[in-house]
């Protein structure tokens, strides 16, 4: 009741803006998380618990419905859950990093530029994180990158840091539970700020808990740190499906740190966001869960109520001649049956167990076409589903069947770019303004992805189709074929043009005047040869 009080009616998003000069989501009185962000952080949390597969505060369709019946134990019993969302959101960072893609400078292999990107590119491991980041989005819709620059490992147990350690350019991926943005005016996807704010329990002295809130406030170019304390004692929110904790801000206390503001010298965020799937409306993005959830909750339902016909079945209730109240088993005993006696038999009903299992396999079907993934993918069909995907070898119909899961990976792939890009560039810009000693001074360049599509390439097909197109003529220099074939950047496809020079002079063939050349037998042998022919000259005179 009494954070219905604290609310506030919402504006017409799709027609209105809301616009609150001087003013920022952390201020004594309010409360932590926004009331406004509580909507998209249970979206998370049902997005993660459907993930993970932990269905046990997720809705139940059929208990809620039983609820005042006998039926509504055993169904919780019998409860069957099948996390089909595991499978469907890795398969699109399965493809989009199965092959690391290339990052490119633009510049010579050798060149400073190239060389700083190649190295922040694998000291950050920038495959492995595009892979948890297209999962992350997968779950709740929303994934953040944040770049800095600082020591790669934590040494605040140490007196000091250890020598030879240098600071770096750091890109990680950032809870989107963590982040609060704020809209620029007028606007519904710009920031004009982004923070990142996080509850630490400190243990006091006495042994009491106290919560604090570590505000992370980003604008382009500066960092402003602030610390709350907060109402230990929190309102519980159960409007969305999930139970929320929202705290008070008691009042804002010291941060210890040395500086509150922070220069950051770079005129960008350092936080980037990528959207699963993004619209214009608004900024949030739209994952894949939301959109089978009740799908799943439906096979769930479906697959529990199954289970507990079929248990039904197993055990029925028999009814026959009265043996003078004695209970037995029927199975493998000898009954003797009078004329007039009733012959034993089961009580039998009509589960409808070939509509719920048609049932069943359409729910199955319909998941996989929300999710924009043929279900052959995983090697496996459940009736009627399109075939196997194992019929078509070349590399056109492959294309042509996986063009439903491709289609989706390049729609993701366009906002892992843009953001990948982004922070590669910004973290050019930080250790180029960190300017640390020994560090030599580069301009920093917007680099290029070259991405692939994860299916197996007929690369003989390929090179005929070019054959016939060019009439013969060689399409592509030894370089670029060895960067492709083998998903190397220009520095390592150069050292192996190097080594296939060095192979190419060794096995160089000799021909016979090379012998003569360094043989001195074969000198002594012209030089004898040469006055006899003078002799035979001065005779036929």
């Amino acid at each position: 009741m009494f954070n219905k009080l604290l609310r506030r009616e919402k504006h017409d998003d799709s027609i209105e803006y809301e616009y609150r000069p001087s003013d920022t989501l952390f201020e004594k009185g309010k409360l932590f998380p926004p009331t406004d962000d509580l909507e998209r952080l249970a979206k998370y949390e049902r997005g993660r618990k459907l993930y993970e597969g932990n269905f046990r505060d997720l809705p139940k369709r059929a208990q809620e419905l039983l609820k005042d019946t006998p039926h509504v134990k055993r169904l919780q019993s019998l409860y069957l859950a099948v996390n089909l969302t595991d499978i469907i959101i890795h398969k699109p960072a399965d493809l989009m990093f199965s092959e690391d893609p290339s990052f490119e400078s633009g510049m010579n292999a050798d060149s400073t530029e190239q060389l700083r990107l190649s190295s922040i590119v694998e000291e950050n491991d920038m495959s492995a994180l595009g892979q948890e980041l297209v999962v992350g989005a997968g779950i709740r819709g929303d994934a953040f990158i944040k770049t800095y620059f600082s020591y790669r490992e934590d040494f605040s147990e140490l007196p000091f840091v250890p020598k030879g350690v240098e600071m770096e350019a750091i890109i990680e991926s950032q809870d989107p539970s963590t982040v609060f943005p704020e809209l620029a005016r007028g606007s519904k996807k710009k920031f004009k700020a982004v923070n990142i704010a996080q509850i630490e329990w400190v243990m006091e002295l006495n042994g009491e808990e106290h919560p604090y809130l570590n505000v992370e406030r980003h604008l382009a170019g500066f960092i402003q740190y602030r610390r709350f304390k907060l109402n230990p004692l929190p309102q519980i929110i159960t409007e969305y499906k999930v139970t929320q904790k929202q705290y008070e801000i008691l009042e804002e206390v010291a941060t210890d740190r040395d500086h509150d503001v922070v220069e950051t010298g770079v005129p960008m965020n350092l936080i980037r966001h990528i959207p699963y799937k993004a619209t214009d409306t608004h900024w949030n993005g739209i994952s894949s869960t939301e959109k089978i959830e009740s799908l799943i909750y439906a096979i769930n339902d479906r697959l529990t109520q199954i289970d507990y016909i079929l248990l039904k079945h197993s055990d029925p209730t028999a009814y026959g001649p009265d043996l003078q109240q004695v209970e037995m088993t029927w199975g493998g005993r000898y009954i003797p049956m009078r004329k007039e006696e009733v012959a034993p038999s089961y009580m039998t009903w009509d589960g409808k167990l070939a509509d719920a299992f048609k049932q069943l396999e359409t729910l199955i079907n319909l998941v996989f076409q929300v999710s924009e993934t043929p279900q052959w993918l995983f090697g496996t069909t459940i009736g009627n589903a399109g075939g196997t995907g194992t019929s078509h070898t070349d590399g056109s119909a492959i294309k042509a069947r996986f063009m439903p899961i491709l289609s989706k990976v390049k729609r993701i792939r366009t906002n892992i770019d843009r953001a990948f890009r982004d922070s590669l560039y910004i973290s050019q810009l930080l250790e180029n303004t960190a300017n640390e000693i020994g560090f030599t001074h580069y301009t920093a360049v917007y680099p290029k992805i070259r991405w692939r599509d994860g299916l197996p390439a007929n690369e003989k097909e390929l090179a005929e189709v070019m054959q016939i197109r060019t009439g013969g003529r060689p399409t592509i220099d030894v370089r670029t074929a060895i960067k492709n074939m083998d998903g190397l950047d220009d520095a390592q496809a150069e050292a192996i043009i190097e080594a296939m020079e060095k192979d190419g002079e060794a096995d160089k063939l000799a021909q016979p005047e090379d012998f003569n050349k360094f043989d001195p037998l074969a000198q002594v042998d012209v030089e004898e040869e040469k006055p006899e022919e003078k002799e035979t000259e001065e005779v036929d005179e």
